[in-house]
């Protein structure tokens, strides 16, 4: 991710007055760990669709962010929020059908081998559920991540999440494997490469003594630079793991809920089943809502031997927008949209690429792409990357970077991204490269 710290000396001259005082204010109160993105923070007030404004009234695209995902401060998801906060919250002690009908309509969109789910706040609780239970049932300890990995900030998994940096030393039980870089040439090598690579940690783990107890991946490989081709890659990796006795979870909180366009979950376009699938950022559209989908018979020990319960996960509201977002998800055909406006933003992406020798390989799928930026020599280019994000900010798009070098431009708009919305974008790019 493109975070920086923006309290530094370089760029306080850069800054207002207003702007300063706030950074300052916010550093005192908040302490160093919180980050900022761009050199030039923004002081955003108000979102409307794929549309960011901040106090001046400037309008920003979003590319970017995948909470609110359905369009910022969605009218259908403010009106469900606002009439069930004004009737009844509580937890889920308490029988409420708003939390059932919630479940029902979630699980519908999901293999029927995926018959419970279970809600929390975030995707890193949820992720650190999923653990909990697949140690629980295959009595391993050995999980298997991408060597760029994100899966959240507990305890647990931040020792699953690579990305998040060496401070945060990696579990003693943890393997790491490469990202599935993929082969245009020969698009078959991708999957035998990868399960290679896992067949041979699964190798190093018994060597060790460990158990295995899953293979954990976001479906698209999002922190680790995007990616997603071919179709299918991911199978002979999956049924590696599952010989050795661990399961397979799919981490959905960044290709899930529609983004692929092709499919309503990432995981889906490889022809899988999961064991479980965690869930979070979009599915609240900005509410704190998450949790995981999993195997009724995987779940059933944990269950009988394990009670659970989260004060707000399944709250009446949190079901209640979550309800909403599906909705609008089916009704406005966010989907087919994802589909089709994707495709036309990778192919302006491919038409820049093919004419600026900065701009390497174009990944992805629906509205989540991923562009690699190289130097003179086709070297990964971080810096270059970094210098693109904040002059597309100048020109008030809003994009990031992901990629263990930071190289990759990541761009992951509003899933009500529009063909108007691709051509605004794909013209200020085109400004920036020239500028470059």
């Amino acid at each position: 991710m493109l975070k920086v710290n923006a309290f530094q000396a370089e760029q306080a001259d850069a800054l207002g007055a207003a702007e300063r005082s706030m950074i300052e204010r916010r550093q005192r109160l908040l302490g160093p760990a919180y980050q900022l993105f761009y050199d030039h923070p923004l002081h955003l007030v108000r979102g409307a669709g794929t549309w960011l404004y901040d106090r001046e009234g400037a309008a920003y695209l979003d590319l970017y962010n995948n909470v609110a995902s359905i369009g910022h401060s969605h009218p259908r998801v403010v009106e469900a929020l606002t009439r069930q906060a004004a009737q009844l919250n509580t937890h889920t002690r308490y029988l409420h059908e708003g939390v059932l009908d919630y479940a029902e309509k979630l699980l519908a969109t999901m293999p029927p081998e995926l018959g419970n789910v279970m809600f929390t706040c975030t995707g890193s609780e949820a992720n650190d559920l999923a653990l909990r239970i697949a140690r629980d049932y295959s009595g391993g300890t050995g999980v298997i991540v991408t060597r760029y990995a994100y899966h959240g900030m507990t305890a647990s998994i931040a020792e699953l999440s690579p990305s998040v940096g060496d401070y945060v030393p990696l579990g003693r039980d943890i393997r790491v494997v490469d990202a599935p870089l993929h082969d245009p040439a020969d698009p078959a090598r991708v999957g035998r490469l990868f399960a290679a690579q896992v067949r041979a940690a699964l190798a190093d783990m018994r060597r060790h003594g460990i158990k295995p107890a899953a293979l954990l991946v976001d479906t698209l490989f999002t922190s680790d630079g995007v990616f997603a081709d071919p179709p299918g890659f991911l199978r002979e990796a999956v049924e590696a793991v599952r010989a050795a006795g661990g399961l397979f979870i799919a981490d959905e909180v960044q290709p899930g809920f529609a983004r692929t366009g092709t499919h309503m979950w990432g995981f889906q376009r490889h022809g899988l089943v999961p064991d479980l699938v965690t869930l979070g950022k979009p599915m609240g559209n900005g509410h704190p809502l998450a949790g995981l989908t999993v195997r009724p018979e995987i779940l059933a020990r944990f269950g009988r031997n394990a009670s659970y319960f989260n004060t707000f996960g399944g709250n009446p509201v949190s079901a209640a927008v979550g309800l909403a977002v599906l909705q609008v998800i089916e009704e406005e055909g966010l989907q087919e949209n994802a589909r089709h406006v994707g495709a036309q933003l990778k192919e302006g992406l491919e038409g820049l690429a093919q004419g600026h020798a900065c701009l390497g390989q174009v990944r992805g799928a629906g509205l989540f792409l991923g562009v690699d930026v190289l130097d003179a020599q086709g070297a990964a280019d971080g810096a270059s990357a970094r210098r693109i994000v904040n002059l597309l900010r100048d020109e008030h798009m809003l994009i990031g970077v992901a990629g263990a070098q930071n190289n990759v431009l990541k761009i992951r708009p509003q899933l009500c991204f529009s063909a108007e919305n691709v051509e605004q974008f794909l013209a200020a790019l085109e400004r920036v490269l020239g500028r470059r």
